[in-house]
C-alpha cells in the first residue's frame, strides 16, 4: 500500500490561475472542477470557483488547490511553506526563477553554509516556498 503527502494549497477567487501558473512552470496534467460541476451548495456567483484542482507532473508531484468560499473562513498567510528539493540544481534553479516570478524573494537562491543551493519566496499568490538543490537535498537545512 503507497501512501502520499500532497501540499493542498487554498485560495481565495484565484485558485485557477494559480494553478494554471504551476503547469505552466512543472509541466504535466491539471484537472480542475467548480463547485457548480459537483452540485455543491455555495453562495449565489460561487459555483465557477474551483472546489478541486490536481497539478500531476511528468515527475511524479501533486499539487492540489481549491477555492474557499465565503461561507468557510479563509485566513492567508504564513501558515505553510512548500518546500522544493533535489539533485538536479538547474532544474530546482529555473523553478526558483519561474515561480518567484511576480512574487517577493526573501533569500536569493545561492549557495547556502551547508553546501547546497537554497533560496526562499513567496509567490505572486502569496504561497511560501523554500528551494533546496544539492547533495544533501535531502537532509533538513539545519542538519536535523
Amino acid at each position: 500500500m503507497t501512501t502520499n503527502l500532497n501540499p493542498y494549497i487554498a485560495f481565495k477567487g484565484d485558485a485557477k490561475e494559480a494553478m494554471e501558473f504551476y503547469r505552466s512552470v512543472f509541466g504535466g496534467e491539471l484537472r480542475s472542477n467548480t463547485f457548480d460541476e459537483f452540485q455543491m451548495p455555495v453562495d449565489e456567483g460561487e459555483g465557477s470557483l474551483i472546489m478541486h484542482s490536481q497539478l500531476v507532473t511528468p515527475g511524479g508531484l501533486v499539487l492540489m488547490a481549491s477555492d474557499t468560499p465565503s461561507s468557510m473562513e479563509y485566513t492567508p498567510g504564513s501558515a505553510i511553506t512548500i518546500s522544493l528539493s533535489g539533485d538536479d540544481t538547474e532544474e530546482l534553479r529555473g523553478w526558483f526563477e519561474a515561480l518567484s516570478a511576480g512574487g517577493t524573494v526573501t533569500l536569493p537562491f545561492e549557495k547556502a553554509p551547508w553546501g547546497d543551493y537554497y533560496g526562499q519566496f513567496t509567490d505572486r499568490f502569496g504561497v511560501a516556498w523554500m528551494v533546496n538543490g544539492g547533495s544533501t537535498a535531502d537532509s533538513a537545512p539545519d542538519g536535523a
